[in-house]
């Protein structure tokens, strides 16, 4: 895609679509002249300079990455109308879009009905999920895992619910013993399950939990924030193939949440959530007498906690799905080479003498840590700390994160290593740019003589 021919278009469609509406003359105070604009344009660039690479590969950090082109054109485009789907009096058009592109992320899920909308992000996704939790069953809490995302423990203070961490095993995902524990309470109305820690990417082990959860009565809710579109590669072909059964398990879960912004290619800030069953659209109810006017038909308002919400987000995301769909040849391919990106540095890291695995990665986070003698976790923690220093700088520098674990986590996954802290810092791969795929025996390289010096 040539973006700056595609944004030119975009502001002569609209201009064109404005035309239409007759002339007027813009008001005297919102002049701003091109001299004092590429002033303080200069500046604006300038400062934006202080960032980070996260287009490149090597920049190989955090959850960070620009969105596709085809979604820069759909935003700015709709923003430059500056929809509000709120209501459909304030965006009609990306209303019908968001409708649509909410019904492919549930269609992606298996879902067969339901009731969902996009939000400004995972952590109001998640609330809104939480809130209908707690309408359904209350005075019960909510248990999720102890590596979930830390939104969940602050959502159920939020919302007044009792948090339930339930303890991981050794490879991140839920410890299905002592959640059963839980449930025996009686205390518990929800269990949430991750499907991609945004720490080690672990997947919870859905399709043992459902049966579970039925057996207590508790229901059950995804947060697919991060890992949702890895359902995509669910029993695929290849190295990248991820085992169905989990995956085709989310089907069968009441509420859902992923985030388009993170695999779905989007620009902040855009998520979404999806209940099963439509019903639940009850505890929404509410009336706005100056909102609600133009149409009979239901306003994404009415099922949502937040109000204004950008329209822009809606038509970015249902341009890209007309380009890129939430399927295995679409979205899928993309996501595939991330995956066997984070596989082949797993590989290279196992044949090292300077670097060691932490885990093996189950979606395209790989975390490491450097060798070092004796092997003690406060050598393990400095370290990792003089990597992600010392990689950042120099003529070919490279971009990771640090994961603290702690000393339990460690024990479980090195036993060897001498425990003399409560934890350690240790290295940590995003490769959630397919580019990541061509790159990985640089990074790799580059971490080697990196720890080497360490």
């Amino acid at each position: 895609m040539d973006l700056q021919h595609w944004l030119g278009r975009a502001t002569h469609a609209i201009q064109d679509w404005a035309d239409t509406f007759g002339p007027y003359r813009p008001h005297p105070s919102l002049q701003v002249d091109d001299d004092r604009f590429g002033t303080v344009f200069e500046e604006f660039t300038a400062r934006l300079a202080d960032n980070y690479p996260f287009f490149h590969p090597h920049y190989a950090g955090q959850m960070l990455k620009p969105p596709h082109p085809a979604a820069v054109v759909g935003h700015l485009t709709a923003m430059l109308i500056n929809p509000n789907n709120h209501a459909l009096d304030g965006g009609p058009a990306t209303a019908a879009m968001e409708r649509e592109a909410v019904a492919r992320l549930a269609t992606m899920f298996g879902y067969d009905t339901h009731l969902g909308h996009l939000t400004t992000s995972g952590t109001i996704a998640n609330l809104e999920a939480l809130f209908v939790a707690r309408e359904l069953h209350p005075g019960r809490g909510i248990a999720h895992s102890a590596d979930a995302h830390y939104t969940h423990g602050r959502m159920c203070h939020v919302l007044g619910l009792t948090s339930h961490p339930v303890r991981t095993d050794d490879r991140g995902r839920m410890d299905l013993a002592v959640l059963e524990d839980v449930l025996r309470t009686g205390e518990v109305g929800t269990v949430v399950l991750t499907t991609g820690t945004t720490g080690l990417g672990a997947v919870d082990p859905v399709h043992e939990v459902l049966p579970m959860a039925e057996r207590h009565g508790v229901r059950v809710h995804v947060d697919a924030a991060y890992g949702g579109f890895f359902t995509l590669l669910a029993g695929a072909e290849g190295p990248e193939g991820l085992p169905p059964e989990p995956w085709r398990a989310i089907a069968g879960a009441d509420s859902i949440v992923v985030d388009p912004h993170k695999h779905g290619l989007q620009p902040y800030g855009c998520g979404a959530v999806l209940f099963r069953d439509p019903e639940v659209g009850r505890f929404y109810l509410h009336d706005s007498p100056y909102t609600y006017f133009t149409s009979t038909e239901l306003h994404l308002g009415e099922i949502s906690l937040e109000c204004s919400r950008a329209g822009a987000a809606a038509a970015a995301l249902w341009l890209t799905f007309q380009l890129l769909p939430p399927t295995p040849d679409g979205l899928g391919r993309v996501l595939a080479a991330g995956r066997r990106a984070a596989l082949r540095w797993a590989d290279l890291i196992e044949a090292s003498d300077a670097l060691e695995l932490y885990q093996r990665p189950e979606l395209d986070i790989v975390t490491y840590f450097p060798v070092v003698a004796p092997a003690t976790l406060t050598g393990i923690d400095a370290a990792s700390a003089r990597v992600l220093a010392d990689g950042m700088t120099g003529p070919d520098p490279v971009f990771l994160s640090t994961l603290r674990a702690d000393r339990e986590s460690f024990a479980a996954r090195h036993p060897g290593i001498v425990a003399d802290a409560d934890g350690a810092r240790i290295l940590r791969s995003v490769l959630m740019k397919p580019e990541s795929e061509d790159h990985v025996e640089h990074l790799h390289n580059r971490l080697e003589r990196l720890a080497g010096c360490a």
